[in-house]
Parts: C-alpha cells; sequence; structure tokens
C-alpha cells in the first residue's frame, strides 16, 4: 500500500448521509436532540421538568467521543491506551485522586479491550461517537445529577429509560407515523435544521458519475427521512446522482457476514417487502441488505473482481471501522471537531451556513437569544478539552505528558484520511497522504501544526 491516495483510483465513490453529505446546523438539531430524550423522560418516566431547561454553560458539557460506564455512573474521556484522561461522576469533575479511587493507579478502563476491538455495543458502557446521540450524554450527566439531588441510588437501572427515549424518538416508524419530538420538528422546518449542500458538492458528484465512477449512498435512516433530507440538500432529483441507494442499512451490522447478514429488500411507497432478495442484481434503492451481496454487484458494475471503493463516513462504529475491517474499502472520517479546533472553513462551507436559514426563519433562535449563544457542540470544550490530543496528569511526582485521545487514535487506525466537511475537498482529485498509527497526523494543515506543536 503506497502512502498516497487518490479519488481518481477509485471506481466507487459510497457516502453515508447523516453529518456527511447532510451537514445540520448542530446548534438547532443538538437542542431538539436534547429536547426530544429530556421530554420522553419529564412527559412518561416522571423524571424532574427540569431537565428540559438548558444555559449556555451547561452547554459545554457535550462532547463527542465519551464513554458513559455504567457501572460507576461515570463519564470518561479515553487515551489511545486506555487510560482515563478526564472523567465525571454526573457532570461533575472528578479530580485525579477520585479517578485512581475508581479506576486504580493506573486509571485503566476495565472494558477498553472490548470497546477498541470491536466496538461492541454492551450493558456496562455506551461510546457517544456520532451528533445524533451526542446530547444523551449531557442528559445522562443532568439525570445522575438529578438523582443523588433526590437522594436515589445511582444505578444503571435509568439507562433503561434512556434508551426506551432513543427509540421513542427514531424508531423507523416515528417519521410515518409524526410520533416523538424529532421527527415532527424536523418535517416542519427542514431548514431550520438541515444545511443545503453547496453548489460546488453537487457539481463535483455529477462530474464523478459523469467520469464513470459508481456513486453509493448507504445510510441507517429509514427511506421515507432520507428522501425528506435528500430533497432539501440535493433537489428533487437526487436520485439521479447515485447509482445505489439503501436506506435502514443498520450499520455496523451492513457489514457482518455469514450467518449474521440481512438480505436486501426492495420497497414499495416507503414500506419494505417480507420477502428478502437472494442476491443484488441490479442498481437501484433498496433497503436494509448487506456488504458481501453489494460487493458481488459492484464487481459486476465496474467490471472489477476486486473494485476500489472509497466510502465517506462519520462514525467511528458504524462507518470507519467496519468498513475499513471488513470492507477493505479506503475511508474518509468527516470529523467536524477539526474546524472546532481551528482548520477554516471551506468557502464553499461558509458561504452555505450564511444562506442557510432566512432571517425570517430565525424565529426563537435569532441572535442575542440564550439558544443562539449556546456553544457549537464541535467546538472545543473547556471542561473535557481537545477531541484529539490532552494531557495525562502525573501521579506520586510523576511527570504530565501529552497523549492522543483514543477518537484520535481510531481515526488514524482506521481512516484513510480526515476532513472537516465534503465541501473541503469537492472537486479535488489529486493525491492525499494517508492516515495511519505510524504517520500520526490529521489530513489539513492546521490540524497538523496542532498536533505537532502539543504531541511531541
Amino acid at each position: 500500500m503506497t502512502d498516497y491516495f487518490s479519488l481518481s483510483d477509485c471506481d466507487v465513490i459510497g457516502f453515508d448521509l447523516d453529518h456527511t453529505l447532510c451537514r445540520y446546523h448542530l446548534k438547532e438539531t443538538s437542542r431538539l436532540i436534547y429536547e426530544s430524550f429530556a421530554r420522553f423522560l419529564v412527559e412518561h418516566k416522571g423524571y424532574d421538568k427540569d431537565l428540559l431547561n438548558l444555559t449556555p454553560a451547561t452547554w459545554d458539557f457535550c462532547f463527542k467521543g465519551l464513554v458513559v460506564d455504567l457501572e460507576e455512573g461515570n463519564l470518561v474521556k479515553l487515551s489511545e491506551d486506555g487510560t482515563v484522561l478526564r472523567a465525571t461522576h454526573g457532570t461533575k469533575d472528578l479530580s485525579t485522586e477520585e479517578i485512581i479511587k475508581h479506576y486504580g493507579p493506573q486509571r485503566e478502563w476495565k472494558h477498553f479491550n472490548s470497546l477498541n476491538s470491536s466496538f461492541t455495543r454492551s450493558a456496562k458502557y455506551y461510546f457517544y461517537d456520532n451528533y445524533f446521540d451526542l446530547p444523551g450524554a449531557l442528559l445522562c450527566g443532568r439525570v445522575v445529577d438529578m438523582l443523588h439531588k433526590q437522594g436515589k441510588e445511582v444505578n444503571s437501572d435509568f439507562w433503561k429509560d434512556m434508551v426506551a427515549a432513543i427509540d421513542h424518538n427514531y424508531n423507523t416508524s416515528a417519521f410515518k407515523d409524526d410520533t416523538g419530538t424529532y421527527f415532527p420538528s424536523v418535517k416542519r422546518d427542514p431548514g431550520r435544521y438541515l444545511q443545503p449542500c453547496s453548489d460546488s458538492v453537487k457539481s463535483w458528484l455529477r462530474s464523478m458519475k459523469n467520469a464513470g465512477k459508481v456513486l453509493l449512498l448507504i445510510t441507517s435512516s429509514h427511506s421515507d427521512y432520507c428522501r425528506l433530507i435528500c430533497d432539501h440538500i440535493l433537489g428533487k432529483d437526487f436520485e439521479e446522482l447515485f447509482d445505489i441507494i439503501i436506506t435502514n442499512a443498520l450499520k455496523p451490522g451492513f457489514f457482518s457476514l455469514v450467518p449474521q447478514q440481512r438480505p436486501f429488500r426492495t420497497l414499495v411507497n416507503d414500506m419494505e417487502e417480507s420477502e428478502g432478495l437472494p442476491s443484488l442484481d441490479k442498481p437501484g434503492w433498496y433497503s436494509q441488505g448487506n456488504w458481501p451481496h453489494l460487493h458481488e454487484l459492484l464487481k459486476t458494475m465496474t467490471g472489477k473482481a476486486e473494485p476500489k471503493v472509497v466510502y465517506f463516513g462519520d462514525s467511528m462504529r458504524s462507518d470507519m471501522f467496519p468498513a475499513s475491517s471488513f470492507g477493505k474499502w479506503e475511508t474518509v472520517m468527516i470529523v467536524e471537531e477539526m474546524e472546532g479546533e481551528g482548520v477554516p472553513k471551506s468557502d464553499a462551507a461558509t458561504s452555505n451556513e450564511a444562506q442557510a436559514v432566512p432571517l425570517e426563519k430565525k424565529g426563537k433562535f435569532e441572535v442575542g437569544s440564550p439558544q443562539q449563544l449556546l456553544p457549537t457542540p464541535s467546538a472545543q470544550s473547556d471542561q473535557w478539552g481537545s477531541y484529539f490530543v490532552d494531557v495525562q496528569r502525573g501521579v506520586g511526582g510523576d511527570e504530565d505528558r501529552h497523549t492522543l485521545t483514543w477518537c484520535s487514535y481510531c481515526i488514524h487506525k482506521y481512516s484513510t484520511m480526515a476532513i472537516p466537511s465534503v465541501e473541503h475537498i469537492a472537486g479535488i482529485f489529486s493525491d492525499f497522504n494517508r492516515l495511519s498509527p505510524k504517520n500520526q497526523c490529521i489530513y489539513v494543515t492546521s490540524a497538523v501544526r496542532y498536533r505537532e506543536n502539543v504531541v511531541s
């Protein structure tokens, strides 16, 4: 494998949808997601309605890459080797001494090997790695605070209520049935939450298809929500941009091998046919499915025994790890924290954000309102520090030392390259440096300088 990677050498260009092709207004969307979960706990599970109240300072706690340790009631930030760098109980910081009390002198989180090797879900922990469930980290912390305030025992039972809140708002029938808080809100005013793709991105997609590339869209969103998003961000003719669209893909399970793999299903009026397909024999729009059957179709479409695929996504668990490990695809990770920590936005992204929400539609989110003052979730957190690097505090006379976070290490291990948004490389087909555990520098120049200045 060379140290360089070029899009022009790829036969198939694949994309995740949410937070990859589709950029959300993070402040508006995160506030809505938090409210969706919290409202369920208050209205259906009897939690204190104070959970619905947020301040700008509170929102700083919301940080991608945290792990909820359900056995301890803590949230932890991990280094590349599983050392606990920072932790809170609820939303309250734990001191180095308190971290040692929970995790021992070496501050080792005991489930790290399980999470690090397979990214599997567990009843003992939960990893927040995407913006669709990220506000739940803040809600978890506040629930623990609330239980302490009420003199109640903190155990993993509250997590069952959190899972119920997620399912209530995101289950596959919620969009059609107009249930929960999230989908009805987005349906009423998609422009408040969704950023249209820039003209440069749309032209880039068309140019790749015209150059003979197979364009692929794979999302775990259901077909009805996918259609609403694509209509808004790409236009009513969005289906013409893609050779294959796969919705309700249920990643990372999409990349499972025999016997766990699910069959592809055809759709009629956004309803899945009950009978699964034995194989995939032509391009089109499908639901569920699996990587081996898709791979066979791609071989037929490209005329190559091993077509070269590159896949853009934003989730380590659902996109980068399985696509790289099982699909053996090239992977490009969308890391919005790169912008949040100083990488300049592309001209297209900046222009798009400025025009995305008309002034007459800003409503209660107008400039100067408390909601508008909420920090962007991708920005560096005062409480949690950088998404990419941190300081491991010395104990007993040991010196402090700088280290990569576990999230940063995973990006280097499972991603061919990392970018803040698709807009940053739209229209570029030249060579890019590959990421690797040995070549530890994030793709965009500003982030490289940041890492070189911090990690020696």
